[in-house]
């Protein structure tokens, strides 16, 4: 099993014509994903990759009924095309796109909510199911293998790093989530996690964090509180600045709160094992599961 997408997952990609829309979509076609369609408005009949393109998402649901979309969109389309999906009742949307402004991701985050869909992201890698060959995101497929470790993570690159050194270990993942590094995403570590908790075949979860806002510290909260599986985390940003936004908009230490120190006594208390490198994560999962 796994969370999130599995075998019967039917993709639609937004902006499928696009460098980066196009580049992607072949990368998850050749990972093994079944893409269904494309949306792009102008480009209706059109055809990438053998997918057919259409120029409205109620177009492509209506034709080819995709219960899973991506967005390839620039930051300043991305907010309508979320919603454009969320209208079209497709109940998961994963946006890749990033730099789209927190003001305007404010309320795409409530209406998606209230249509009953679930946003990943944005400025996210997506999500990956290997037993499954199935990925909807940018993550490199080449490096995942399937196994007990599900992997949450608010970073792409630290996510690839992770799992690159728990596939050397022969260590395989359930599934891999990247919920994106803004201030305002889709969704959080703790939804994440009860999905992991839930999935039988998820046997540990690893949780990577970095400095900036609350969500490590109250998915800590939340994990001693209700997850009985074993939770290993890494936390980023330990000699960053305060002040300073360290890549992702939302990685910033500000007015003395959400700094790497306060994110591992967090999970510390809640009796979670933090790594002090990424490294040190797959020798830490193989002693909570061997």
């Amino acid at each position: 099993m796994s969370i999130l997408v599995d075998a019967d997952t039917r993709v639609l990609v937004q902006g499928i014509t696009g460098n980066q829309g196009s580049f992607h979509a072949r990368l998850i076609l050749d990972y093994g994903s079944n893409v269904v369609a494309g949306v792009v408005p102008g480009r209706g009949g059109q055809s990438v990759h053998d997918v057919p393109v259409f120029d409205t998402v109620e177009e492509a649901v209506d034709r080819t009924q995709p219960n899973c979309g991506i967005i390839f969109v620039p930051a300043f389309a991305a907010p309508d095309a979320i919603l454009e999906q969320a209208a079209a009742n497709i109940p998961l949307i994963v946006c890749i796109t990033e730099g789209i402004p927190v003001i305007d991701m404010i309320p795409v985050c409530h209406r998606v909510k209230a249509a009953g869909s679930r946003l990943i992201g944005p400025n996210c890698p997506g999500v990956i199911a290997p037993a499954h060959k199935v990925k909807v995101g940018i993550l490199p497929g080449q490096m995942h293998m399937p196994g007990p470790v599900g992997v949450v993570s608010r970073s792409g690159t630290l996510t690839y790093e992770v799992v690159q050194s728990l596939s050397a270990s022969g260590l395989g993942q359930s599934t891999c989530v990247g919920i994106g590094g803004d201030p305002i995403i889709g969704t959080s570590f703790i939804d994440v996690v009860d999905m992991f908790e839930r999935d039988p075949s998820t046997e540990a979860i690893v949780v990577i964090g970095e400095i900036g806002g609350t969500d490590e510290e109250q998915c800590a909260e939340h994990i001693a509180a209700n997850v009985s599986k074993p939770v290993l985390a890494f936390i980023a940003g330990r000699t960053a600045p305060p002040e300073k936004r360290m890549g992702h908009a939302g990685a910033i230490v500000s007015g003395g709160s959400g700094t790497a120190t306060e994110k591992i006594e967090a999970f510390e208390r809640a009796g979670v094992r933090v790594a002090a490198i990424p490294d040190e994560i797959a020798a830490a999962v193989r002693s909570t599961i061997s």
